[in-house]
C-alpha cells in the first residue's frame, strides 16, 4: 500500500457532527490514516442508524414509554456502546507499528 492510500481529507470543522461521528471521534486522526477514517466512518454510520430506531419521547405522551420502548432504548444503548468499543480496538489494531 502506497503512502497516498493512507491519506484522507479531514472533515470540515464547521460541519455539525452526528452522534456517531462525535462518539467515535471522526475528526481526530492525527496520522491521516485512511483505514482509521474508514473504520470510524463505518462505526459512526452504524451508531447513527441505531439511533434513528430509538423511540422518540415527546411531550404529547408525557414522556411515558411502553416496556417495549424502554427495551428498544436499552438494547440500542448497548449496541452503540459495543460499536464504539469495537471502533476503538480496530483503530488501535490499524495503527500498531
Amino acid at each position: 500500500m502506497g503512502e497516498e492510500d493512507k491519506v484522507y481529507q479531514e472533515p470540515k470543522k464547521d460541519k455539525q457532527q452526528t452522534l456517531g461521528q462525535f462518539r467515535v471521534g471522526l475528526s481526530f486522526n492525527p496520522s491521516n490514516n485512511k483505514l482509521v477514517n474508514e473504520i470510524k466512518t463505518k462505526a459512526a454510520d452504524l451508531i447513527d442508524l441505531i439511533e434513528r430506531n430509538k423511540p422518540i419521547v415527546t411531550s404529547d405522551n408525557l414522556g411515558a414509554l411502553t416496556p417495549l420502548g424502554e427495551e428498544i432504548i436499552r438494547l440500542s444503548i448497548l449496541a452503540q456502546d459495543q460499536i464504539e468499543s469495537a471502533a476503538m480496538w480496530a483503530v488501535k489494531a490499524a495503527t500498531k507499528s
